[in-house]
């Protein structure tokens, strides 16, 4: 494994940084002393730093000293999750129903020591953007960021991006081209009936009965609308109805997530749900209110940028710990907005099986938005390592 020495060097100083940041989680857009943190650091090491974007995202400007005009941005996460932790080692979150359960701590620590290693050797032309970026746990941060002006007060060539992934052994690396992770969207389905006695209900219009018929036929959508080799989820995941045994209510409510690699796929899914739901309502008798709430698009990797990320990998890594079409997940990612407007590429960094846990871890698996998940320190200088190659090689490339 070529990892960079002066990074190597300041591994336990970059995991004290990452443990620090994993015993104080912050919910999205509430990052105050994350980026804090953050930005302190940056100061510190000579960065220049901008503040503010997206609430509380920060950016660092590091210029090489071979004047360019070309630029990269490399981005990392900082918010936490609204859970409880279930380990209690030392670094264990401190604060009651937070936690740092998807590794953004992590994230944040591994760009950080790219910054820190690209400050001290400017031997390269142009300019790398360090983006830390907020509330990517449903709160659209990067969007957010966008629309604050993110590319168009720094402007960059490409962006780059990496989660950690659990399962995928250290040392490896994970990315496909095109979809790697799927579009998030929720839907709340309201059907309104006629409440009644449930010994009496040919008096009344029964709106459970009916949310258990549109349930059935909303599947069909998967099966029988959609084409089968574009992969897509639907799950009713809430009903909620009634009170007491021999009443039939008003009201049954549905609300549940779909999923999609293609903007088409999930633009029919949308028109097949809000028309079944109304037909299926009227034929029994019930109103019905649909909502269909897009969240996140899918993250989709540009073919070049990937190529260029597999070479950068393969260098460090070698050529058998690079896994260059792994399998897309039907997880989402706000990463994707960024690739909405910029050329770029996505990659998971492996995050081994979980045995890297301190004493005092739960008993659960180390997996993502667990309650026994944690960061896995020793992907720190290869993460980091990653970072710094990619900025130098991609701002050297031949035109």
């Amino acid at each position: 494994m070529n990892l960079l020495e002066p990074i190597v060097a300041w591994h336990q100083d970059i995991a004290r940084i990452r443990r620090d940041i994993h015993a104080h989680p912050e919910l999205s857009f509430e990052e105050f002393r994350t980026s804090d943190v953050v930005a302190n650091q940056l100061l510190e090491w000579g960065i220049e730093v901008n503040r503010g974007l997206g609430g509380t995202g920060v950016v660092g400007i590091i210029r090489g000293n071979i004047d360019s005009p070309r630029t990269v941005g490399l981005r990392a996460d900082m918010d936490a999750l609204p859970m409880q932790e279930a380990n209690t080692f030392e670094h264990a979150s401190q604060n009651a129903g937070k936690m740092h359960a998807c590794g953004h701590d992590g994230h944040t620590a591994m760009l950080l020591a790219a910054a820190r290693y690209l400050a001290q050797h400017r031997d390269f032309p142009g300019t790398v953007y360090v983006i830390f970026q907020p509330a990517e746990e449903g709160g659209g941060g990067a969007k957010r960021m966008i629309d604050d002006g993110l590319f168009r007060r720094f402007p960059m060539d490409a962006v780059f991006g990496m989660h950690n992934w659990p399962g995928l052994k250290v040392g490896q690396f994970g990315v496909t081209a095109g979809p790697i992770m799927a579009s998030s969207n929720e839907f709340v389905i309201t059907i309104q009936g006629k409440g009644t006695h449930a010994g009496m209900p040919h008096l009344g219009i029964d709106p459970v009965m009916t949310a258990v018929q549109l349930a059935q036929s909303l599947q069909t959508i998967i099966t029988r609308n959609r084409n089968p080799l574009d992969a897509a989820v639907l799950s009713i995941t809430q009903i909620h109805t009634g009170s007491a045994d021999n009443v039939v209510p008003n009201v049954a409510i549905m609300r549940g997530t779909v999923r999609t690699f293609t903007h088409e796929t999930l633009d029919l899914i949308e028109r097949r749900m809000h028309d079944i739901a109304r037909h299926t309502c009227e034929a029994l008798d019930c109103t019905v209110e649909f909502e269909f709430h897009r969240n996140y698009p899918p993250t989709i990797n540009h073919a070049n940028e990937t190529a260029f990320c597999v070479e950068v990998m393969r260098s460090i890594v070698g050529e058998e710990n690079v896994h260059d079409r792994v399998q897309p997940t039907m997880g989402a990612e706000d990463f994707a907005f960024m690739l909405q407007e910029l050329p770029g590429c996505y990659v998971w960094i492996g995050n081994g099986d979980g045995t890297h846990r301190d004493v005092g871890h739960g008993a659960g698996p180390c997996m993502l938005h667990n309650g026994s998940y944690d960061f896995n320190d020793d992907l720190l200088p290869l993460g980091g390592t990653y970072w710094v190659e990619l900025a130098r090689r991609w701002l050297a490339r031949p035109d």
